[in-house]
């Protein structure tokens, strides 16, 4: 009988991704699998694990920490099923259900429809899921995670150094504050533990 292992990994900058992180495991636990949340920073071998889930917030784009660690990882991670999850302020609505062959999960409350849905905003253009997403499927080809899902967080300004919340402020346009939709990740966590169990790499 085989034993499953599935890590979370992440990374964060104010404190929410750390909750999604313990949100995904409890969702992930809850089909009786054996969970280990641990910072990227943290780990250096996977071998211990039968899948990856990877987490961590954006500023512009994923944070960095992520994508050098899936870098660093991708032989390791190319051979087990992986997840992704974006935690993010803003998000542009765009009816998008997958971008290059992966699977979208995004929480209803985070995504806005765009002012005009033939015309978007420089703004509306950045925050959409395809232009989060594709640079990290770009940088990690040998990785295509089953699964990438964008969730809501909290903005603290005072966490963000002076370039990030000029950034955020004024391209972006993200409000400080926010709250965190920790029921809808620990859904998606226990549903996406099914395909992360059946151990299929594509």
């Amino acid at each position: 009988m085989t034993t499953h292992k599935i890590l979370v990994a992440y990374t964060t900058n104010a404190g929410t991704t750390t909750q999604a992180a313990q949100a995904v495991s409890e969702g992930l636990s809850s089909n009786g699998v054996q969970v280990e949340v641990r910072r990227l920073e943290e780990v250096t071998d996977l071998s211990p694990y039968t899948a990856v889930v990877i987490g961590a917030p954006m500023i512009m784009g994923w944070h960095r920490a992520a994508t050098k660690f899936i870098k660093q990882h991708r032989d390791a991670l190319s051979r087990v099923p992986v997840a992704y999850f974006f935690m993010a302020r803003s998000l542009t609505q765009t009816g998008e259900t997958q971008v290059e062959g992966v699977p979208l999960i995004i929480d209803p409350k985070l995504s806005q429809p765009p002012q005009q849905a033939d015309r978007l905003s420089y703004r509306e253009r950045y925050a959409t899921v395809g232009n989060y997403l594709r640079p990290v499927l770009k940088a990690t080809p040998q990785v295509k995670p089953v699964s990438a899902g964008f969730f809501g967080g909290r903005l603290d300004l005072h966490r963000l150094k002076l370039w990030q919340k000029l950034f955020v402020l004024f391209i972006i346009q993200a409000q400080p504050g926010g709250s965190i939709n920790l029921q809808f990740i620990r859904e998606w966590a226990a549903n996406l533990c099914t395909t992360l169990l059946a151990g299929k790499v594509t």
